[in-house]
């Protein structure tokens, strides 16, 4: 871990990851880098999602690209409120607006934010942090308010009186895409209703509601117009039970003639079918709970209790007057706050809204034009484009946030927009630009007190981190990649590129990259509440952030995995393995002269320089794919396997002996280990960066004059290395020192035990076989040898006596 460290700050001085203003030369690549919430603690699905983002960025710097790789952190709104709520012990609402901003902003700056930071960089990430923004500092309160006056000025934004969905608990207004249907148990209640029949006598009428609470909110009875239960009540009034209101029953093809008992009550507002029915039948709106989530007047005596407690008493009510026929115990889903898991309201309210439910036909399009890695993720964003019923409700009541840049006319409510000059602003502590109404001339301005929602904001890292560097904007933005997890397709993908296109008329990036969940060893998912939550601190003090990144690359985009801490034992085996096996290398080329012939290459050598150039191939297109996974895990088989366990022992002797071999065949040795170790090392480099660059700096930087392995030429594919006839005389090779470590092993011997004839039999000529003959003679510790070229392979073994 100190070597870590060591590397850390030294990529950070040298400017290793350092984006370069100034270099046209090459191609940029650019990342919107997702921002973590400061005020969360990063868990093993940020660490896994990360460092495959991080591979990709490796990756693409070592193949020549001005990596744009900016970091961010998503700092403001609902997250950090409840935070520094929880760890200063305050409430909001007991404080001056201006005294919480400024705890919450000196305490993110001072005290959560470098912590935060320096974890990132510790589990390798290669961002340039000098290209650092925060969703709450200046320039991102800038560009998110210029965005919101842009849009404005579109006559895509409005503010209108609507019912909004509302979290009672968070005391603000949520929109769509941060709600979770969560499976509830509850009860259908077979509720009496009253209605009068033709000859003026007071008949039931039976409906089913999970909600008797919002009995005093109903303004209608809806039944279906095919259904001929109802059709004869057209036209009446219902009596509501418990409260003196008399509704009119209508029909309308949304009532579900098979849910309950075929008829509904319409309440505003219960669901989001009793906001469309309002709106298509204008009707009255009647509010029985209220922003602080209780009931309202309306509820007469159960005014101030919260719905549940309603609930329970209303029931009790209508049992002892015989309003209540019925109860039937049902799961149904139930729309809560994602962030709270508090069932949500739909209060109406003024509210800011940026208009897009007549674009679904073009968000469609949208998502067909990017390029979706693993492509079925597509389905996702398809899927929630369908389903969209709400335009984008971006206003919060919360104290802390970027605020709208607007003030109101007092008198009129004339809309004052803010000056782009003077952006940021914030309307309740700065001057409106007005004196008086431009409508009204009315000198009554006030601030609107609302904040504008976090995703508005983060919605827009695309322009938020290409404005960071102005003179590059065009080279930077569209970017390159979005790299990011499934669960915030809806959230954070979705709204980014809505905003794009609004904005630009384009999508933000080309690719997007949809990581999947970290799961626990049973393959539940991870929660604080569960207790099962493995923190990536932990798993880097004990196996290190090279060990951590190597279980991360090994599963493909888009899958979920559960989290197995034997992959980090392993990742922790090949780091040592990578150091090992290096230094042994290394030790051998120390009189490596690099300008020596070295034609005298060996079959063994050939054999391995066409199989690593194949891998070189495989794994540059793997890479140019996202297949990040399967690189590491080629790469990682062809260390282990070809590499160590095969061509190490087999060039061991010569590079040992070259009395024996020979001064050039000793060279030609050196040659191919020198290009083996730092090609590999270059291919590894994405995912263990730190071991890397430790074995790097042992020797190949000098040879390279390079300051870094990561700022080092990718592997070049070279097809004239390609050698099939040196591969199928090495495979021979191979195989039949396989088969006599296989018989040492079986008759309990040790590796170097003598044999005193080994007979072979193989396809490969007696020319073919000699090319191979002295490795096997060498390695395998073979006095005599016996070859016939045979269609069938076998060998016959002769061990040599055992000494006494």
């Amino acid at each position: 871990n100190e070597s870590e460290v060591k590397w850390m700050k030294y990529w950070e001085e040298e400017g290793v990851n350092a984006f370069d203003k100034e270099d046209e030369s090459k191609e940029v690549f650019s990342i919107d880098t997702p921002p973590p919430t400061v005020s969360g603690k990063m868990h093993m699905g940020h660490a896994s999602m990360y460092s495959q983002m991080d591979f990709i960025a490796r990756y693409k710097r070592m193949k020549g690209f001005n990596l744009f790789y900016p970091f961010g952190t998503d700092d403001n709104g609902l997250p950090t409120k409840l935070l520094i709520e929880k760890t200063k012990k305050v409430k909001a609402s007991m404080m001056d607006r201006s005294e919480f901003v400024k705890l919450c902003l000196d305490t993110l700056n001072n005290e959560l934010r470098p912590a935060y930071i320096l974890d990132w960089k510790k589990i390798g990430i290669s961002a340039d942090f000098n290209l650092f923004y925060s969703t709450i500092d200046d320039h991102s309160r800038k560009v998110s308010q210029k965005s919101f006056l842009d849009l404005y000025k579109l006559g895509r934004e409005y503010r209108a009186e609507a019912a909004a969905m509302f979290c009672p608990k968070c005391r603000t207004a949520i929109s769509q895409v941060e709600c979770e249907d969560i499976e509830q148990d509850s009860f259908f209640n077979d509720i009496v209703f009253k209605v009068k029949n033709d000859e003026g006598k007071e008949e039931d009428l039976i409906i089913a509601t999970t909600r008797p609470e919002l009995l005093p909110a109903c303004v209608s009875i809806f039944y279906h117009p095919e259904d001929d239960r109802y059709k004869h009540l057209k036209g009446k009034m219902a009596k509501v039970p418990l409260f003196d209101i008399e509704v009119p029953i209508m029909e309308d093809e949304g009532a579900d003639p098979e849910k309950g008992t075929g008829i509904v009550m319409c309440c505003t507002f219960g669901d989001s079918k009793d906001v469309e029915w309002q709106k298509i039948h204008n009707l009255p709106i009647r509010e029985a709970i209220t922003k602080n989530g209780k009931m309202s007047s309306l509820a007469e005596k159960y005014e101030d209790m919260k719905p549940v407690e309603a609930r329970k008493v209303i029931i009790e009510d209508m049992k002892e007057q015989g309003l209540l026929l019925n109860q039937k115990p049902i799961k149904h889903p139930v729309n809560t706050h994602e962030r709270c898991g508090t069932p949500i309201e739909f209060i109406h309210s003024k509210q800011w809204f940026i208009k897009y439910l007549d674009l679904k036909d073009e968000m469609l399009k949208w998502g067909e034009e990017l390029k979706w890695k693993p492509e079925f993720m597509k389905t996702r964003y398809s899927n929630w484009v369908n389903g969209l019923q709400w335009d984008w409700c971006i206003s919060r009541q919360l104290p802390f946030g970027v605020p709208f840049p607007v003030w109101y006319c007092e008198d009129c409510d004339e809309v004052i927009l803010a000056k782009e000059e003077d952006l940021p602003v914030d309307p309740i502590t700065d001057k409106c630009p007005l004196d008086k109404c431009p409508s009204c001339e009315s000198e009554k301005i006030i601030p609107e007190t609302d904040i504008i929602n976090t995703w508005a904001t983060s919605s827009l890292t695309p322009e938020i981190t290409a404005q960071l560097c102005p003179e590059r904007y065009n080279d930077i933005y569209p970017m390159s990649l979005r790299p990011q997890a499934h669960d915030i397709i809806t959230f954070w993908l979705f709204n980014t590129v809505v905003k794009s296109q609004l904005h630009n008329n384009k999508n933000p990036w080309k690719d997007c990259t949809i990581s999947g969940f970290v799961l626990d060893p049973k393959g539940k998912k991870m929660s604080k509440s569960k207790g099962n939550v493995i923190e990536p601190q932990i798993m880097i003090e004990k196996y290190s952030s090279d060990a951590l990144r190597y279980w991360a690359a090994g599963t493909k985009l888009g899958d979920d995995m559960p989290f197995q801490e034997k992959e980090l034992i392993t990742g922790k085996k090949t780091v040592t393995k990578i150091w090992n096996a290096s230094k042994f290398s290394l030790m051998h080329l120390e009189d490596y002269d690099m300008s020596a012939q070295h034609e005298s290459l060996r079959i063994i050598d050939r054999w391995v320089l066409s199989k690593l150039n194949k891998l070189i191939k495989s794994s540059t297109e793997a890479f140019e794919n996202y297949q990040f996974h399967r690189v590491r895990l080629d790469v990682d088989n062809f260390f282990w396997n070809t590499f160590c366990d095969l061509y190490l022992e087999l060039v061991k002797d010569r590079l040992y002996n070259p009395d024996i071999w020979g001064t050039e065949q000793r060279t030609a040795g050196q040659h191919t280990l020198y290009h083996l170790v730092l090609d590999q090392l270059k291919m590894f480099a994405p995912f263990v960066p730190f071991i890397t660059e430790e074995v790097y700096h042992l020797y190949f930087n000098e040879k390279e004059g390079c300051k870094s392995i990561h700022n080092s030429s990718w592997p070049e594919y070279d097809e004239d290395l390609i050698n099939e006839d040196a591969e199928r005389i090495g495979d021979v090779l191979i195989h039949i020192v396989e088969q006599v470590r296989k018989a040492k092993t079986e008759e309990q011997l040790s590796i170097k035990a003598p044999i005193k004839v080994l007979k072979i039999k193989s396809q490969l000529s007696a020319d073919e076989f000699e090319l191979i003959q002295k490795e096997v003679e060498k390695t395998l510790n073979v006095s005599d040898i016996e070859y016939d070229e045979h269609e069938d392979f076998a060998l016959d073994i002769e061990f040599a006596p055992k000494e006494e």
